[in-house]
């Protein structure tokens, strides 16, 4: 894509308006009040010059002024430099292909409206409203403004109608099927075959020809290995046979009928309290039970087992409790507050850090400090934010990896999904999530505002000033006692 417009340009059958001037792109519904509006932002950004960037803030502020209502239905897209800025509200959509993928945008996603930097090259851009149908190949539109319902520009030069399904790209060996065995075939180098020499086939009136022995050292023939003789097999078992005669088992001779033992389990016979003695030749009896009054011991008091007795799984130690706190290397000042390795002066007290006495250690990480914005909101930071119009909606915010911090402006500059602040070990990320209108920070001590680029982490140090949008601003400021 140039900064010059969208290569052919057809518009799509529909009801609604459709304008193209200046290389810039306008859908909207014919029945909404600020489709005037929408139409001389165009022409006046047209006319001075404005990129799609300027489009899509003059295209917020009219779309800001008529919030009363229903989000009106339209949609914009212009070139920035060699992708494109893209805003759509109510039920339009927009449609962005590039040699990267494709990008969908949606009104109806946002309660007021979505808009989108999309990085280049940009083959084809699509606007289109409710119903619109497909463009004809023979309809082309140079500029102006007529009915429709959409908008195509195509940059590929070749128009394909709607985009084309991407051709199936060749599997990898990885992702092919597991067999046994698998060869590429276009991989596979053909083998040069030796000529294998045949004896010629003998003549009727010929003998056959023997082949001789090879000509060249012959290798000494090999001696078979001397084996040695295995000793004799044992003869075979045989299980014994049962003889018929079985001797005669002894049996205990009996005991006399007359004599009988005491029953320790029953009482004394009556008289002197003293049982029938026992005769002095049989002696005590086998078994002796307890005496009525036995208790039995009470067993003994076991003590924690041994370790190494009982082998089993280690004890882990108690973890203490750091919340949602993430655990990062640091070093305690002589106040006791834990500090990043890498400052020369403690971040609370102030107190110099001498390196050489310092030991890291792993600990929670505490607040790195606080977000102040330009009204007063102070975020602390402890965690991720979202920076935007909408963040609610997010994805980040809906998973949980991010906080909301809702930030609107009057000329509509804010993106639903402007700015992302990430936090990664101490230090403190500024993310710009593709906004419209980028953001800026402005370093401590440096008069002049820096555009960071879209989608890649910048960090930033305690007392820069961020820029969101066009009139929004924040500062970041570090924990001091």
């Amino acid at each position: 894509m140039t900064d010059q417009g969208f290569g052919v340009v057809r518009p799509l059958p529909g009801n609604g308006l459709v304008a193209y001037e200046g290389g810039l792109l306008l859908v909207c519904d014919s029945a909404e009040s600020a489709a005037d509006a929408l139409i001389e932002a165009l022409r006046e950004t047209a006319a001075s010059g404005g990129d799609g960037r300027a489009l899509a803030r003059r295209a917020a502020q009219v779309l800001a002024a008529n919030m009363a209502s229903d989000p009106a239905t339209c949609a914009v897209a212009g070139p920035v430099g060699g992708g494109v800025a893209v805003l759509v509200s109510g039920s339009a959509s927009a449609t962005i292909v590039t040699s990267g993928g494709e990008t969908r945008l949606a009104g109806s996603d946002s309660l007021t409206w979505a808009d989108r930097l999309v990085s280049g090259p940009v083959e084809r851009v699509e606007l289109s409203l409710p119903g619109a149908g497909s463009p004809h190949p023979a309809v082309r539109f140079d500029g102006g403004i007529v009915h429709g319902g959409g908008l195509v520009g195509d940059l590929t030069g070749e128009f394909t109608g709607r985009p084309a399904a991407p051709a199936q790209p060749r599997l990898l060996t990885s992702e092919l099927p597991a067999t046994g065995f698998h060869l590429e075939p276009d991989l596979v180098q053909p083998q040069q075959q030796q000529p294998v020499e045949r004896p010629p086939y003998p003549m009727a009136d010929q003998p056959p020809i023997v082949p001789g022995p090879p000509s060249g050292p012959q290798p000494a023939p090999m001696e078979p290995p001397a084996y040695h003789t295995p000793p004799e097999a044992p003869p075979p078992y045989l299980p014994p046979q049962e003889s018929p005669y079985q001797p005669p088992q002894e049996q205990p001779p009996p005991l006399p009928e007359q004599q009988q033992f005491p029953s320790y389990d029953e009482p004394p016979a009556s008289g002197n309290g003293v049982g029938e003695p026992v005769p002095q030749h049989l002696g005590p009896p086998d078994h002796m039970g307890p005496p009525d009054h036995y208790e039995p011991p009470a067993p003994p008091v076991l003590g924690p087992p041994d370790q190494y007795d009982h082998p089993g799984p280690p004890q882990q130690e108690q973890q203490p409790d750091h919340g949602d706190r993430p655990l990062v290397y640091g070093v305690d000042c002589k106040n006791d507050h834990f500090n990043d390795p890498r400052v020369p002066y403690c971040a609370v007290c102030g107190i110099a850090l001498v390196q050489r006495t310092l030991v890291p250690y792993k600990g929670p990480r505490p607040s790195l400090g606080v977000l102040i914005l330009d009204d007063g909101t102070a975020l602390p930071l402890e965690s991720d934010y979202l920076l935007g119009r909408d963040p609610e909606r997010a994805p980040e915010v809906a998973g949980g990896t991010a906080r909301p911090a809702k930030v609107t402006s009057p000329d509509g500059s804010v993106s639903r999904r402007h700015l992302r602040v990430a936090l990664d070990g101490w230090d403190v990320n500024l993310v710009d999530l593709g906004s419209v209108n980028g953001t800026q920070i402005q370093p401590p001590g440096d008069p002049n505002f820096y555009d960071i680029p879209p989608n890649e982490p910048v960090t930033i140090a305690p007392g820069t000033t961020v820029r969101v949008g066009v009139s929004r601003t924040l500062r970041f400021e570090a924990h001091r006692g």
